[in-house]
């Protein structure tokens, strides 16, 4: 009970804004002229409606402020949650003071480092003293990271509408938020030219013969069959069946001056979007990083590297690892391309400073030949 009437009280000293209503500034109004007549005609009829009137504002501001005293908020939004995307989330609303119930309470989200995460404002008509309200909200975060100081507001005009008194309250709880899973202008184009390298890639790395079939674009030329292109008048490939299951090396460099940051976000989002649309085909991954190493689905789950993601930065002055499978399809995000090729990542995809709209350079295009580092502009 002590611990109660200490939240209660706290409730009540909590920081509170006022804003004056339309309807509160015309009741004042009324109010000046009511004294001003009563004044200047000494009826001690108006004098009581003056008072009455007083008596009103103050009563309204008391009953207001025990309303919004008393009142907890709580959030709880699903496991994984990606920037930029609305999801649904569960708001309670608790009120402490046992047998005085909150009438007309509002609930927003507030501008603290970016927008509000509430997309819009929830209203109960009354929140009975002693209870929980639950109700499902719409959500989204804008930004990837770790998010542990939402803003919310209470507000209500009850009883008569005269002022709208507002508290604020910070939640504290950790909301995880990946880097925004949606594609971005270029994105789609640029995972269909990978899918398609891919699959050009990995056709023929087994030992034992499959079939014979037509040369397809960026092919090599060392499995061409040329007894059988001079028979059929057209390019045709010896190919061989895998061995096993082939991954695809995602290489994140972080070591980027402080200047390229709007660049190494874009590159993040890029990182998730491609893994996680990888994912979803049932390609085995292996993200790389400085002081970041993860198999999928032998070492984690897809989620491991979204989280890394969500929480990752620049870092700089640690050089970049060289390749760590020869044999796989390699995608490398880098600010200094000339020095992943040193490293040995030679015939990798390399997504640099012009492969992404919107910053130094334009969108995605094809790409070119795969016996060196090639780039996407």
């Amino acid at each position: 009970m002590r611990t109660r009437m200490q939240k209660w009280r706290g409730g009540l000293l909590r920081h509170r804004k006022y804003k004056v209503t339309r309807g509160g500034v015309l009741f004042t109004v009324a109010v000046v002229a009511v004294a001003a007549s009563a004044a200047i005609s000494a009826n001690n009829l108006l004098f009581l409606i003056l008072a009455t009137m007083l008596s009103t504002l103050l009563v309204s501001g008391f009953i207001s402020r025990l309303c919004l005293a008393g009142l907890e908020l709580d959030l709880l939004v699903p496991e994984h949650v990606s920037a930029g995307r609305t999801v649904s989330a569960r708001l309670y609303v608790r009120n402490l003071k046992f047998g005085m119930p909150s009438f007309s309470i509002h609930v927003v989200g507030l501008n603290t480092d970016g927008p509000p995460a509430l997309t819009s404002a929830i209203y109960f008509p009354v929140v009975p003293g002693g209870a929980t309200i639950e109700e499902t909200v719409q959500v989204r975060f804008m930004r990837r990271g770790l998010h542990d100081r939402n803003s919310f507001a209470f507000s209500t005009k009850f009883p008569f509408g005269f002022l709208e008194k507002t508290a604020r309250v910070t939640l504290r709880r950790e909301v995880l938020v990946y880097p925004s899973l949606d594609p971005q202008p270029g994105f789609e184009e640029l995972l269909a030219g990978i899918n398609g390298e891919i699959e050009t890639h990995f056709r023929g790395l087994g030992r034992d013969f499959y079939r014979i079939r037509p040369y397809e674009a960026f092919e090599s030329a060392r499995h061409v069959d040329w007894k059988s292109s001079a028979h059929t008048g057209d390019l045709q490939v010896r190919e061989f069946a895998r061995e096993q299951e082939q991954a695809v090396e995602i290489f994140l460099d972080r070591d980027v001056p402080a200047s390229f940051e709007p660049w190494f976000e874009k590159a993040v989002a890029c990182s998730a979007f491609l893994a996680w649309r990888l994912s979803l085909r049932g390609t085995n991954i292996h993200f790389r990083a400085q002081e970041f190493d993860l198999r999928v689905p032998e070492e984690g789950d897809i989620y491991t590297i979204l989280k890394y993601l969500a929480l990752v930065s620049p870092l700089y002055g640690k050089p970049p690892d060289a390749p760590a499978d020869e044999i796989s399809y390699r995608i490398v995000l880098t600010a200094s391309p000339q020095r992943l090729q040193d490293l040995g990542w030679t015939g990798a995809c390399v997504l640099d400073l012009d492969a992404f709209p919107g910053l130094d350079g334009g969108p995605a295009e094809a790409a070119g030949s795969r016996d060196d580092v090639h780039h996407r502009h």
